[in-house]
Order: C-alpha cells, then structure tokens, then sequence
C-alpha cells in the first residue's frame, strides 16, 4: 500500500445549500423542473398584457400630437422666385418638404435666416418674428398664428428635425 491509495473510512456529507428567497425551500419559489424552474425564464402574463394595452377612461385622446415639418426662412429664400405663393402644395412640389403617411403635413416656418423677396404664404404656422420679416421684405401672409391655433384646441405640435 503506497499512500496514493489511502482510502478515508468515512466520506464528509456535503450539507445542503438552501434557495435563496422563499421560505428557506430548496427550489426558492421557483418550483421544480422545467423551463420555469431554469434560471433566465421570464414568462409575461398574456391577460395582463392585454388589459394594460386598453386606455384609461378619463381624457384618453389617442392622436393628440401632430407631427410639424419644420421649414426655415432662409430655405424659401433660395427655393422660391419672388411674389411666389408659398403653401404645402408647393413646398412638396419642390421637395422641400414630404408626405407623411401619405397626406400633407402641418408646416411650421421658423425665422432662421434673412428674406428678402416678396412672398404670399398660405395654409402654414408661423410666429410673430417670421410674419414681420415677410412683411417687411414686401410679402403678405394668409394664415394664421400658432397661438391662435392653439387656442382653438389644437395640441401643441412637436417638430420634426
């Protein structure tokens, strides 16, 4: 006998590792075996899901938020000859801007830039700023205000970049 082949009499029993949370149960509130049993299972309840996709009652408005083309004063300038009517038929027509899914967007003209031809603007938002650089440059304006807009119940719009 060499002592490479020294045998203990008694084998250690190995004591038993509990769960962690539960009750101090082996399985830790996971059950037995399975794909639920395993670790990384995540089942979503199907009816909860459906009922957290229904809206709640009060003040539900599915479409508040409209989608707002941004376009500046200085793109007008170099996309349009002078006394040109500026609307969202002709800012398509010259692919300035785009459909949005497939009907014509709201159109906001911000006041980055100088204008100075005259231009006819119709059927866009603008501000206060911007109307007073078209008619100072000889143009007029055929619309109406964001803050009338707004007023009228119109949610404030968001723009697109």
């Amino acid at each position: 006998m060499q002592l490479h082949e020294l045998k203990k009499n008694t084998t250690t029993k190995r004591k038993k590792r509990v769960g962690r949370g539960g009750k101090k149960g082996t399985y830790c509130g996971g059950g037995g075996k399975g794909q639920k049993g395993r670790a990384g299972a995540k089942f979503k309840p199907i009816i909860r899901g459906w009922i957290k996709r229904y809206p709640k009652l009060r003040g539900y408005n599915f479409n508040t938020q409209t989608e707002v083309s941004a376009v500046n004063l200085d793109v007008l300038e170099k996309a349009f000859e002078v006394n040109a009517l500026v609307n969202p038929e002709s800012l398509i027509a010259k692919r300035i801007i785009r459909k949005v899914d497939g009907k014509l967007p709201t159109i906001k003209i911000l006041g980055t830039g100088e204008i100075k031809k005259a231009l006819t603007i119709e059927g866009c938002l603008i501000s206060k700023t911007v109307q007073e650089k078209i008619e100072k440059a000889g143009g007029t304006v055929k619309t109406k205000s964001v803050k009338e807009v707004e007023k009228k119940g119109v949610s404030k719009a968001k723009t697109k970049k």
